[in-house]
């Protein structure tokens, strides 16, 4: 039998052998089904960045540096500094994992991140300004190191736990003094994403690697204390009330891991 029919002979198998034991109400790691798995963040872990952090989601993990560099502003926004996020999926973290140029999943979890970022305006990008024609870039860079299963909330953490260790930089005469800071940067939230995935008809919270194998339906919500700062759906479809019901339970959870920032 060829080697791809045996995976999905496989896969099926443990779709229902997961199935079978939702509906008994157990998840094949004992967790309740709106429960993370163990979360330990530890910052300050890249001593070259002007902040970092690295975070272990069970056994996914994830590392975060920031960076500050001088750069040009948009020049519809003359007065405002940049952020950008980038995202790689290392190919030591799974072997579904590729070199080469960065993949749609990539591209994707930068996205999002960003995406929950900016709309959440956790960065007040206008006091980066440092003169005419010079802003401050913010630089946000994810690296996945271990994928065991939802990458996007351990990314997501990891990203918010970096910037609340970072230091502003010092600026003179238009450049920056690496070994010098003026305090910590000041965050106006801190918004957090929670990940969710359908199968069959139960919804879980931060899925194992081999939830997500099983899934129908996944939604990512990224909210602060009081707003909806993002939303992502990934495949499957979803109601009104299952949307909502994880709505609800995303405030909860990321009220849970903001404590802990």
């Amino acid at each position: 039998m060829p080697e791809e029919f045996k995976d999905l002979i496989m896969s099926h198998l443990k779709r229902d052998a997961l199935v079978s034991s939702l509906k008994k109400g157990v998840r094949f790691d004992e967790r309740a089904f709106d429960e993370f798995r163990k979360i330990e963040i530890q910052k300050n872990v890249i001593k070259n960045a002007e902040g970092s952090a690295l975070v272990k989601l069970g056994n996914t993990q994830v590392l975060v540096g920031v960076k500050f560099d001088i750069v040009t502003p948009y020049s519809d926004r003359p007065d405002e500094g940049t952020l950008v996020t980038n995202a790689e999926l290392l190919p030591l973290a799974n072997s579904s994992f590729e070199t080469g140029p960065p993949h749609e999943y990539s591209i994707e979890l930068a996205r999002v991140l960003d995406r929950g970022i900016r709309s959440a305006e956790c960065v007040d990008v206008k006091s980066f300004f440092v003169e005419d024609g010079k802003v401050l870039g913010l630089y946000i860079d994810i690296y996945v190191l271990d994928h065991a299963g939802n990458y996007t909330d351990a990314s997501g953490i990891a990203a918010i736990a970096a910037l609340t260790d970072t230091r502003m930089p010092k600026v003179e005469d238009g450049k920056i003094i690496r070994t010098e800071s003026k305090g910590k940067l000041q965050l106006k939230s801190l918004p957090i994403t929670v990940s969710s995935i359908k199968v069959d008809n139960f919804w879980l919270v931060d899925p194992n690697i081999e939830e997500e194998l099983a899934m129908d339906c996944r939604v990512t919500i990224a909210t602060t204390d009081k707003h909806v700062a993002a939303v992502q759906k990934g495949k499957g479809s979803l109601t009104k009330k299952e949307f909502l019901d994880n709505l609800d339970i995303a405030f909860k959870r990321s009220s849970d891991i903001r404590k802990m920032l």
